[in-house]
């Protein structure tokens, strides 16, 4: 039997997934002829049992299947919203974006100790180490991982990485979480736009309508606080890293197409590693030109940068490896739900106001989103839906009438006695 595995993108940090998984087809046994009791048995009997056990067998699949996937949106929604919200009052104490962001991408090196942890544990065939690593470096060609294909394949998803995420924690200083998360919902609108005009991605005219709203809850958003310089900047920042976020996606799809699950594990190690050989320079700068600047090491809250970073890895591990368990689409409606939580958080921890703006941006942005999650093929699949009720209606009408045809017949046959013939 042929092994099938699925295939995922790895994504930054704030990135919805694209993911593809193919499905596994069981063998059908022959089925041996009935015994002596099997064969006196009704055959209406026997239908209804094997009914009643396949019945059985798919809601026991499908509420395994919704209780991962409730466990998955809950994971997504928790992290996402939770390492918003310390990274917000990690700032209130250690004024340093970048540095947060080159600490937490550091942990990335994680991924592919973890994967092959998970590997050691589950799968039958167990390999070491090496063998794994080289089997995953196959995704980067014949030759593997070389110093040109780091440099290539890599660095640049590294460096679009990393914008993404400082972007993102440096627009926490300026707004509040609530509009930061919201924000970056609109990177799947910015995915579809870029896929379709880079990736030749098919046209859809629903989406085009969910960009649209998109971009005009970046207006109301904007106009929400008044167009102040404060705002105005860190709503340009935000919606940079949604940019950052979409293009680091559409890229990944150009240049590499998908990976299984080791080889995204490896991909996104690789960028941890890059982080710490070429992106270390940066926040040392920073440092010594008092760009971000702290007195001694005890004055940082390495509670609070340490469990951002445990956070965001979970938000990732969950995102990029959650197709095993569930659908990507309950693992998107975990980014939109963490709005609303972030909403709550703000209303009691900050001085934010939801004006009718405010509200209304937040409402279109959302409904945008939601819209981006449609599969492409939602249109034929309404159509079916609306034909199969139309053909239900219509039997039903005539059934109902028929009914009333021959309804009084049959009672009066009925009430005849046999003599009256």
């Amino acid at each position: 039997m042929k092994k099938h595995s699925a295939r995922v993108a790895p994504l930054s940090a704030c990135n919805s997934p694209v993911l593809t998984l193919t499905k596994v087809e069981g063998e059908e046994r022959p089925r041996e002829p009935p015994g002596p009791a099997e064969a006196q048995a009704p055959a209406g009997a026997e239908a209804g049992g094997r009914t009643n056990r396949h019945r059985w067998t798919c809601s026991q699949k499908q509420l395994r299947k919704v209780f991962w996937g409730v466990a998955v949106v809950f994971c997504v929604c928790a992290s996402w919203a939770g390492s918003t919200q310390l990274a917000r009052l990690t700032f209130k104490t250690f004024d340093a974006p970048f540095t947060l962001t080159w600490f937490a991408t550091n942990w990335n090196f994680l991924f592919f100790p973890l994967y092959y942890a998970g590997h050691v544990c589950k799968s039958t065939e167990k390999q070491s180490v090496k063998q794994r690593y080289r089997e995953c470096c196959r995704f980067f060609g014949d030759n593997g991982l070389t110093l040109k294909v780091f440099f290539t394949k890599a660095a640049p998803f590294g460096v679009l990485w990393t914008l993404t995420n400082y972007l993102y924690l440096h627009a926490i200083k300026k707004i509040n979480a609530t509009d930061v998360s919201v924000l970056f919902c609109c990177n799947k609108a910015f995915v579809f736009l870029l896929s379709w005009i880079v990736l030749r991605d098919r046209f859809m005219g629903v989406r085009i309508v969910a960009a649209i709203l998109a971009i005009a809850g970046i207006v109301m958003m904007t106009y929400a606080d008044g167009f102040h310089s404060h705002s105005v900047i860190g709503i340009a920042l935000v919606v940079g890293s949604a940019s950052m976020s979409a293009l680091y996606k559409v890229l990944f799809k150009l240049l590499l197409g998908s990976a299984k699950f080791g080889e995204a594990a490896l991909f996104l190690s690789i960028l941890g590693v890059f982080n710490v050989l070429f992106i270390t320079c940066i926040p040392v700068i920073l440092y010594f030109t008092r760009v971000e600047y702290w007195n001694s090491f005890d004055d940082i809250p390495w509670g609070n940068l340490c469990g951002f970073s445990i956070l965001l890895l979970t938000f990732n591990i969950v995102l990029n490896f959650g197709i095993a368990v569930t659908y990507p689409t309950l693992m998107s409606l975990g980014i939109v739900l963490s709005v609303p939580v972030n909403a709550v958080v703000d209303h009691y921890t900050s001085q934010i106001v939801f004006n009718g703006v405010r509200v209304i941006a937040i409402i279109i942005i959302g409904l945008g989103f939601l819209l981006l999650l449609l599969p492409e093929e939602w249109d034929v699949w309404l159509i079916k839906l609306l034909t199969r009720l139309k053909v239900r209606k219509k039997e039903e009408a005539a059934e109902s009438s028929g009914d009333l045809g021959t309804g009084p017949q049959s009672r009066s046959r009925r009430a005849r006695p046999s003599f009256a013939r």
